[in-house]
C-alpha cells in the first residue's frame, strides 16, 4: 500500500529491506543540509502493533469485526533535528516569515526615539516580531549588530522620516531604499510574511 501511494504521486524512491520496524513497514523521507549530508526528518509509519494492544476494532461492510491499521505520521521528525538543518540550510539568515526578528528599527539620534517607538508598537500591533535599540551608539555600528545577526529588515528614521511619515529600508542583503512611506512598507511586509515570498522592488 504504501509503495502503490508513492507510484500514484509520481515519487521517486528506493527500498531498504528489513529496515522496517518491529511494527511495520515505514516511508522514511530523507532531506540533503547545506553540505550534502542526508538526514532522515519525516516519516509515515504503518503500525500493527498498537491496534493489536488497544484492541481497537471497526465493524467493516460485511459487518463483521475487523482490525485496523494504525498510521503514524512524523512531519518534521525530531523538532532539534529539523532546527538543525533549518540553521544549516539557511545559514542563520532565515525568510522573513521564520526569522526571530523580523525588523530592527533605528533612530539616527535620539530626537528621533519616539517616531522610531511608535513605528515599533505599530508593527508589533500588526503580528510582527519586533525590536529597536537606542542611538547610545553610533548608527553605521548599530546597522553593522542588525547585519550580524541578520535580521531581514532594518529601518532607520531621521529627521525627514519624522516630518514625513516615512522610513528608511535596509534589507537583508540588497540595496538601502529611503522615503519609503512606512504604510507601504507594512503592507508589503504583511504580503511578504503571508505568502512566505520575498519583497521586492520597494518604492519610495
Amino acid at each position: 500500500a504504501l509503495r502503490e501511494a508513492l507510484e500514484r504521486h509520481g515519487v521517486q524512491y528506493s527500498v531498504k529491506e528489513g529496515d522496517a520496524a518491529f511494527y511495520g513497514p515505514k516511508i522514511d523521507i530523507d532531506v540533503r543540509d547545506a553540505i550534502g549530508r542526508k538526514w532522515q526528518l519525516s516519516t509515515i509509519q504503518c503500525d500493527f502493533n498498537l491496534p493489536e494492544r488497544f484492541g481497537l476494532e471497526y465493524i467493516g461492510a460485511d459487518n463483521a469485526r475487523h482490525r485496523p491499521i494504525m498510521l503514524h505520521r512524523a512531519l518534521f521528525g525530531s523538532v532539534e533535528r529539523f532546527f538543525g538543518v533549518l540553521l544549516e540550510h539557511y545559514g542563520g539568515a532565515f525568510p522573513t516569515w521564520l526569522a526571530p526578528v523580523q525588523v530592527r528599527v533605528l533612530a539616527v539620534t535620539s530626537g528621533h526615539e519616539a517616531y522610531a517607538q511608535s513605528l515599533v508598537d505599530q508593527l508589533v500591533a500588526e503580528g510582527f516580531r519586533v525590536d529597536t535599540s537606542t542611538a547610545d551608539e553610533q548608527l553605521g555600528k548599530r546597522i553593522r549588530s542588525a547585519k550580524l545577526e541578520r535580521i531581514p529588515y532594518v529601518l532607520v528614521v531621521g529627521d525627514d522620516d519624522v516630518a514625513n511619515q516615512t522610513v528608511g529600508v535596509n534589507p537583508r542583503g540588497g540595496d538601502v531604499v529611503r522615503d519609503v512611506k512606512f504604510a507601504s512598507f507594512i503592507e508589503q511586509l504583511r504580503v511578504e510574511t503571508q505568502s512566505a515570498a520575498n519583497i521586492s522592488g520597494l518604492r519610495g
